[in-house]
């Protein structure tokens, strides 16, 4: 149980934990978004092994870089394809460590399924997967071959 020291406290906890991580590295690039409040933070990687391997370490750097643990996430998106099978598999298992490690809820997005919304826009992924209906913490991949 969490206790707070003031209703300044609460309120400010409470803002914190209305943020959106999204995590794409199932193409070119290795991307991430954050939507902190009315903010949009992203950074893009190169897509390597190299960068795969450390696929935790480039999320809690952005995360760090914009004052916040991955504590303070409410909800992480994570692209499941298709795309690139190293970048599919690192994803979606990093996404599911941080649930099974922290109870953060992911959902799984696939841009084929928003043919009818503005699919590569990264910032509406988390309003689209609420209209969709998209089902938190499963796991279906697609990926190239």
């Amino acid at each position: 149980m969490i206790l707070f020291s003031s209703a300044l406290e609460f309120v400010e906890n409470k803002k914190n934990k209305m943020n959106k991580l999204i995590i794409d590295a199932a193409d070119k690039k290795i991307f991430f978004m954050l939507i902190k409040g009315k903010n949009i933070y992203s950074v893009s990687h190169e897509n390597s092994k190299t960068n795969y391997e450390k696929l935790a370490i480039l999320i809690n750097e952005f995360l760090n870089s914009h004052d916040l643990i991955i504590d303070d996430i409410l909800k992480l998106y994570v692209n499941q394809g298709p795309g690139s099978f190293a970048g599919i598999r690192n994803s979606l298992a990093i996404v599911k460590g941080i649930h099974v490690a922290k109870k953060i809820d992911y959902y799984c997005f696939c841009f084929s399924n928003f043919d009818k919304f503005d699919k590569n826009i990264y910032e509406n992924i988390p309003n689209i997967c609420d209209k969709l209906n998209i089902k938190k913490n499963l796991i279906n991949p697609v990926y190239l071959s």
